[in-house]
């Protein structure tokens, strides 16, 4: 009887079905291989070695470490900082990350110029969702500079969340995607939440699934570092792909 458990999905068979073909786009776009041979990013000093003292000067030393690990180069964008509430910037630039809250980033690029992302300056308390904020907007410049993706693709922002995790920065997405906060003062004292991103933590589980199972890797020690609602959800869904021995769609 114990031997009758079959692992089911965290998320519906059309989300499945759409995520399959974004990453068969993904490869079709910048070659499977980038997924099939991505590092995956710990935050560890290994691939983190900077001091990190939340200063512009880190910011820029962040953007070159993840700008490398993406296969791009840090000199061709442009890095600066904005203070959500009061930067008029993102009410001219088409793409951000972040919830209607606040725009964690922005991306804006003039052809005559280099390529441009901003930064909330709060990013700088947190460096992982400061690292997944980087992979998301360097996704914008690798995806929309060179016209590979049209601006107006209602699938863009989800897709770039995906290609984070394609080149090897799901520990940050998913990591970043949702947090929970604990406040105190002398007057009240409870809990917030904040939601970065466009995938859900169940399609960013899957998401990880999937790029675990292309790899042919079976046990990734990597999901050690991954939050417990997220890896529980990677869990699951790998099982799947191997209960039901799903196809690689890279071979």
């Amino acid at each position: 009887m114990f031997g009758l458990f079959k692992p089911t999905l965290p998320i519906t068979e059309e989300q499945r079905q759409r995520m399959d073909r974004s990453f068969l786009l993904l490869a079709s776009l910048i070659g499977a291989k980038r997924l099939l041979e991505a590092t995956v990013v710990l935050p560890t000093s290994e691939h983190f070695p900077d001091p990190y003292d939340r200063s512009e000067s880190a910011l820029h030393l962040m953007l070159n470490r993840v700008a490398v690990q993406m296969g791009m180069n840090s000199g061709d964008v442009s890095v600066t900082l904005f203070v959500a509430e009061h930067d008029m910037t993102k009410s001219l630039v088409p793409f951000y990350s972040g919830d209607s809250s606040g725009a964690a980033g922005l991306y804006h690029h003039d052809p005559s110029k280099k390529a441009q992302i901003s930064i909330d300056e709060k990013q700088l308390k947190d460096p992982v969702s400061l690292v997944a904020t980087l992979a998301h907007e360097l996704g914008h410049v690798l995806l929309l500079r060179p016209g590979l993706v049209s601006r107006d693709d209602p699938e863009m922002e989800p897709l770039n969340d995906l290609l984070t995790i394609f080149l090897g920065f799901g520990i940050f997405t998913a990591n970043a995607a949702f947090q929970f906060e604990q406040h105190s003062d002398h007057r009240s004292q409870g809990w917030s939440a904040h939601r970065q991103g466009y995938l859900s933590e169940a399609e960013i589980g899957f998401a990880l699934a999937r790029f675990a199972y292309e790899r042919r890797e079976a046990k990734p020690r990597w999901t050690s570092f991954l939050a417990t609602n997220v890896a529980a959800h990677m869990k699951r869904s790998l099982a799947w792909l191997r209960q039901n021995s799903r196809p690689r769609l890279f071979g």
